[in-house]
């Protein structure tokens, strides 16, 4: 988490390298881990909100409804159709039996797994499956930054897209969005190009 005033300068996946990620990690049977980036970015929740969900939050469910913790607002997320099915797959292969149980939750089953081990598991991660990213700044922030760049992208690089990314951030500028998902200048100036 970055301090107030300074920028984020964490990696994000495109999106199609995101979802071959999930594949590979179910296949390799890293289903918790799978289920972490599909829903983080998904939904694009922050990884305190992430690791406080509940299989009843999103299993069988249209709409995850939840405050947030940070901003302490109500917040509404349809859930994809996609994320509905690997959720209910994981659901299943990961054997849960109780509901009510954190979708994160530790080996001695006591409470979340915490931010710390989220990051370093992270890193091993991207290292292992050779993401292109740097393992300097690859942390929990990739989920939301993968979310974001996925929607600028697939809404043209438009100015709306940016503007409906700092609504749903919570970010109080377009600016303030630009810098969070580390769009530079260049890259504005490039949309030009293509038109």
């Amino acid at each position: 988490m970055a301090l107030k005033g300074q920028s984020t300068k964490a990696s994000y996946l495109e999106w199609d390298s995101m979802l071959v990620l999930l594949q590979k990690l179910e296949r390799d049977g890293l289903y918790k881990f799978e289920l972490l980036f599909a829903v983080g970015c998904y939904t694009g929740l922050r990884i305190a909100d992430l690791l406080k969900l509940r299989w009843k939050d999103v299993l069988n469910q249209e709409t995850l409804v939840l405050v947030e913790g940070k901003t302490k607002k109500i917040r509404k997320i349809r859930l994809n159709p996609s994320l509905v099915e690997i959720i209910i797959r994981l659901h299943d292969k990961m054997k849960i039996s109780d509901n009510s149980e954190l979708l994160f939750i530790n080996k001695t089953r006591t409470k979340a797994i915490n931010i710390q081990y989220v990051n370093r598991k992270l890193k091993e991660i991207a290292k292992t499956y050779n993401l292109q990213i740097p393992l300097n700044s690859t942390s929990s922030h990739i989920f939301r930054k993968t979310l974001g760049r996925h929607v600028w992208a697939v809404n043209n690089y438009s100015e709306k897209s940016l503007l409906l990314l700092g609504e749903l951030f919570n970010h109080s500028s377009i600016k303030i969005t630009k810098v969070y998902l580390g769009i530079k200048q260049e890259e504005v100036a490039d949309v030009y190009l293509q038109l």
